[in-house]
């Protein structure tokens, strides 16, 4: 058990079993709710601005903030989703 090939082999598992499939698996998460945005739906953007969907084009997303303001963003700026009520 002391063989330093061993241990790193070990380490690397580890490693790999920790941080790495987390990660891959969230990523797939967020891409599968970026994916499905639709109009209607509360948003908020890595920024840390809530707003609703106003529309959705191929690679960005037009969010409505207030009354009459509408901002658009790249659809990797969703951090989260929250589907409409």
């Amino acid at each position: 058990i002391g063989n330093p090939i061993f241990m790193m082999v070990i380490m690397i598992v580890l490693f790999y079993f920790l941080l790495i499939r987390p990660q891959q698996r969230q990523r797939k998460e967020q891409a599968a709710r970026i994916a499905a945005l639709k109009n209607g739906d509360k948003v908020i953007t890595t920024a840390g601005l809530h707003g609703i969907v106003h529309s959705v084009k191929d690679s960005t997303v037009v969010i409505k903030v207030a009354e009459g303001t509408n901002l658009e963003f790249d659809k990797a700026a969703v951090a989260s989703v929250a589907k409409k009520d």
